[in-house]
């Protein structure tokens, strides 16, 4: 991706290598002297008044990167709390923030042409295999702004234009796909964000990771996992794809947002307040479905170093629904 001397897969290479230590490692020579190399470009191409044939957010991107400097692009940190995690994402605090701050009424917003999404030509460089995958048309990018283990995007029919609304054909493909690659893959899971619960970008997709620890949400010490305890946030464990599903679906019927992680076998659930209607803390940048799932994402390295337990538990509480609500899980067969 390197070679393609463009904006956006420097970037993208920046970001994942700060994320892993092994890609820092591995690529750090190459990406400094590409840094500078791309710094000079578009000096010459400024000074000079010359158009520049990079995307507005890519050069939005990468001037953030030149206030800071290469050499002080900082790497990911974690740490934890009461089995919480959080991370120190820099990089990551650099991405456009799209539509994951947006208004929105409801859950479903129409595919826009003109706003951003993954056939706009600026980014074919980051799609790293297209083809048939279990019977239909599928993408696989890096996250260009990765904050777990193995991050990817899967875009099921990329070339449809399809909103980021979920439909139960793609539904039961990812279970299928989840189950199917989890046999060789130990940890494998996609997350999804509905629209109004921070999906950044309105075109159909799954944020594919491998995580064998697994995430805070997946102890066996919480109510919805067979335990005691209940979960900060409203969570319901399912394994049939179709009682899934209908779950799903009524949460289509009364509007209500939600975030989901398929794992092999089951999906976990999160239906929540909409983005727009409660008021996160300043040391957040949304919950989706890695918060959800009990990682917190802060881009202020003092709210790292000072976040507690029951600052992230109190964020939790703020996306609770009322009963009146609140759609019951279908009663498993």
């Amino acid at each position: 991706m390197l070679n393609h001397d463009s904006l956006g897969t420097l970037i993208l290479g920046c970001a994942n290598a700060t994320f892993d230590p092994f890609i820092f490692e591995a690529t750090h020579s190459v990406l400094r002297a590409q840094f500078k190399k791309l710094e000079k470009h578009f000096l010459d191409n400024f000074r000079q008044g010359r158009q520049v044939n990079e995307s507005d957010e890519d050069l939005l991107v990468f001037l953030k990167m030149l206030v800071v400097g290469f050499d002080e692009l900082a790497q990911t940190a974690f740490r934890y709390e009461d089995d919480w995690e959080i991370q120190f994402n820099q990089v990551r605090a650099f991405r456009p923030r799209r539509m994951s701050e947006q208004v929105l009424g409801g859950i479903h917003a129409p595919f826009n042409e003109n706003g951003f999404h993954f056939n706009k030509p600026f980014m074919q460089k980051e799609c790293f295999w297209e083809g048939q995958l279990n019977g239909r048309a599928a993408a696989l990018f890096y996250n260009k702004y990765p904050f777990i283990e193995y991050h990817g995007l899967l875009l099921p029919d990329r070339q449809k234009n399809l909103p980021q609304f979920l439909h139960q054909e793609y539904h039961r493909y990812v279970w299928q796909l989840a189950e199917q690659l989890g046999e060789n893959l130990p940890g494998l899971g996609f997350g999804y964000n509905s629209c109004g619960a921070h999906a950044s970008v309105n075109h159909l997709h799954f944020q594919m990771f491998l995580r064998p620890q697994g995430l805070p949400v997946m102890a066996d010490r919480w109510r919805h996992n067979g335990g005691e305890q209940a979960y900060p946030a409203q969570c319901e464990r399912l394994n049939d794809c179709s009682q899934a599903w209908s779950y799903i679906d009524n949460l289509h019927q009364v509007q209500i947002p939600y975030n989901l992680i398929y794992l092999p076998g089951e999906i976990l659930i999160f239906p929540r307040k909409h983005q727009s209607d409660y008021r996160q803390a300043e040391w957040s940048g949304g919950f989706s479905w890695y918060e959800m799932g009990g990682g917190t994402i802060t881009f202020n390295r003092q709210a790292y170093d000072e976040l507690d337990a029951e600052d992230l538990v109190d964020e939790f509480s703020k996306l609770r629904l009322q009963p009146k609500e609140y759609v019951a899980a279908p009663v498993q067969a």
